[in-house]
């Protein structure tokens, strides 16, 4: 072949790859409003593999996401925010119901008054092909689907709360489906079952009528323009990426519209530190890890409590990696090192690390479940009381009341997770989590693309979104059917006294016959 001929076909192959490129190529709009860093650190991966795969990606948040080598705009909120240090004395408290209605409120609002929502919005220029919204703390920014004219994907970075799930239609059966701050996993009693009924009822109303409805009525029609109904907007949700899976939160009965990418985070591995690789290396009997998460700092810590934990750990021969931050821990063993910050995921997947002493938060746990250590979990808030429940019932930790707990309770705690036989079941339920068709990520960007492609799929929605609640508890057929079992009791009941009657009657006339032959 000619050399023109040759560089002519490399031209039009390279036109026809860049038209394919264009054409396929996604200007999607995600919106994540929580200031909380650990659900940034869900989201972030997902955006970037979305970016290396070509798509044009416009972010809202308080986080910068942007990534020079690709086309990945982060535009910050211009409004204050209350960052979230919470102290292990304010922690019981924090995230109950009304505390997360009040700051998904306050959130909202106070988010779309940001001078950069206005900006995109208003800029002619603006045109997106999908909206991506974070499901946590309200409404207020589904509308820019309708704006845009774009389905929107919901992503959780917890379990999905339990005021969105209707408008999937998702099956909330409180019978055997927890509420997402309800612990009891498997096997609820009956209080239990009691106190899930109450709870879950109430959020959904309490979240539909005085959080969903106040958004869209009050602030999101002050910046929307020609904004239909509430449920219209919402039912606009085309489905939710979950960062869940059946082998951790146990089997649910999803419907197609959610879908589970739990791990969707977890990247490869990287290199420790070297100070840290070197303590782990170092320890003949392996290393326990020790962290709260990103949002309850680790020398918040009640005094009486660090003493109890310092006390448990001299008595065992691992050593201890404590996220601490503050330079200095008074009556540290020799035994405890303390760092203001660490590479948690690679220390846990590193061989030599035999425990993980955590609060219960998604992203701590599902790694330590990828990399296969037992846990002690001392949830504090929010989902983690219901994950430290999934992991204790999957084999892959044990749950410590922090504010019960002694130094036998801690000490007993670590030996149980330290023993062989408690590892091996961590490694099973590890092997069950990895176990999977398609990794998280790919099936995130999967499904992402897919509702880009059939423009919302809203093919995969059941027949029960946006059904009434009174057909979809069947009370309308109950009604019927107690109608019909009444009329045909009272039917049968009137027939059966009319027979009666009749028969009475008959034995009447036949008495009074024989009483008349008697006489004559």
């Amino acid at each position: 072949m000619q050399p023109t001929l040759t560089f002519g076909v490399f031209l039009v192959y390279f036109g026809l790859l860049s038209c394919t490129s264009a054409t396929s190529a996604l200007k999607i709009l995600t919106v994540y409003t929580h200031p909380g860093k650990s659900h940034s650190d869900v989201f972030d991966p997902i955006l970037r593999e979305l970016t290396s795969r070509g798509h044009q990606i416009t972010t809202l948040s308080h986080f910068n996401h942007s990534t020079p080598e690709y086309h990945f705009e982060t535009l910050l909120f211009d409004t204050p925010i209350n960052h979230l240090d919470i102290n292990f004395d304010n922690s019981a408290d924090f995230f109950g119901p009304v505390v997360i209605f009040k700051f998904a409120y306050a959130s909202c609002v106070n988010d779309l008054k940001s001078k950069v929502v206005h900006k995109v919005l208003h800029e002619k220029s603006r045109h997106f092909d999908l909206v991506i919204v974070e499901a946590f703390v309200g409404d207020c920014f589904v509308p820019m689907g309708h704006h845009f004219g774009a389905p929107v994907i919901h992503v959780s970075s917890s379990p999905l709360i339990t005021w969105f799930s209707p408008r999937f239609g998702q099956v909330i059966n409180p019978s055997h489906v927890n509420n997402f701050l309800n612990a009891p996993l498997f096997g609820m009693n009956f209080l239990e079952k009691v106190k899930n009924t109450l709870q879950t009822g109430g959020m959904i109303y309490a979240y539909y009528y005085f959080i969903g409805m106040a958004h869209h009525y009050t602030s999101a029609r002050s910046v929307y323009k020609n904004l239909p109904s509430y449920d219209d907007t919402i039912q606009n949700v085309s489905l939710a990426l979950v960062n869940t899976h059946g082998s951790l939160h146990g089997a649910v009965a999803n419907v197609p519209q959610i879908i589970e990418i739990g791990g969707v985070h977890i990247a490869p591995q990287t290199d420790l530190p070297k100070n840290i690789e070197k303590w782990i290396n170092e320890s003949k009997d392996g290393v326990i890890y020790f962290s709260m998460g990103s949002m309850i700092k680790g020398h918040t810590f009640p005094e009486e409590k660090r003493k109890i934990f310092l006390k448990a750990f001299g008595r065992l021969k691992q050593r201890v990696l404590w996220k601490w931050e503050n330079e200095t821990m008074p009556d540290k063993p020799d035994n405890v090192m303390i760092q203001k910050w660490m590479p948690q995921y690679d220390i846990l997947c590193h061989p030599n690390v035999k425990a993980f002493i955590a609060h219960g938060g998604l992203l701590g746990t599902t790694e330590a479940v990828h990399c296969g250590v037992p846990v002690v979990v001392m949830p504090q808030f929010g989902d983690q009381h219901t994950n430290a429940r999934a992991l204790e019932a999957g084999g892959g930790g044990v749950v410590l009341n922090f504010r019960e707990a002694d130094e036998e309770m801690v000490y007993n705690a670590l030996k149980t997770v330290l023993d062989p036989e408690f590892n091996k079941k961590a490694k099973e339920l590890s092997a069950r989590f990895r176990d999977r068709p398609m990794s998280p990520m790919d099936t995130a960007i999967y499904w992402i693309e897919y509702v880009a492609r059939h423009k919302g799929a809203h093919h995969m929605r059941t027949a029960a979104v946006g059904m009434p609640l009174y057909q979809y508890l069947l009370l309308d057929v109950f009604g019927f059917l107690a109608v019909c079992t009444l009329s045909i009791l009272f039917i049968g009941i009137y027939v059966t006294k009319l027979f009666f009657r009749l028969v009475m009657s008959m034995f009447s006339k036949s008495d009074k016959k024989q009483k008349k032959l008697k006489k004559n």
